[in-house]
């Protein structure tokens, strides 16, 4: 099966009712989706596939229709993406854990939004849990990632 992965086409020997997430960490070694409940009900595994948020620990592999980036093809060697920039900028990771699935659901929403509202971010970001409570650093990162989006 083939899969491009941050821009790079993998070919892989699993079974198609793989979840993407161990295909991900497994397979092609990138750890920064998390298995965190198993269920898609924390967010921790959450990548793009066909620039779309999912969680990837149940999308069997087989399902993957489209490109598919994790929180390592998000930005770039030389420029990290607005919300990366943002999260930073917030200081919004406390223990991290969940962070990368944060970011990429937070990616996903300005993508579609890009001007969200207090609303919009929590609506968008429910299903992503952080332990730590970091939520008002959450949407204070996404407003700004919002605004550096828009002047660009």
């Amino acid at each position: 099966m083939k899969l491009t992965v941050n821009g790079t086409v993998h070919v892989v020997d699993v079974e198609g009712d793989m979840p993407l997430l161990w295909v991900l960490r497994d397979e092609l070694g990138l750890t920064g989706p998390k298995y965190g409940c198993g269920v898609a009900a924390c967010g921790a595994c959450t990548v793009h596939v066909g620039g779309v948020a999912v969680r990837s620990c149940q999308t069997p592999v087989s399902a993957v229709d489209g490109p598919v980036t994790t929180i390592e093809g998000l930005g770039s060697a030389d420029e990290l993406h607005a919300v990366q920039a943002a999260w930073l900028d917030h200081q919004v990771a406390q223990c991290g854990y969940c962070q990368g699935g944060q970011i990429m659901q937070a990616a996903d929403l300005l993508a579609a939004t890009p001007d969200p509202t207090d609303a919009d971010i929590d609506a968008a970001m429910s299903g992503n849990l952080c332990r730590c409570g970091t939520y008002p650093r959450i949407r204070a990162a996404v407003k700004t990632a919002a605004k550096t989006l828009r002047e660009v």
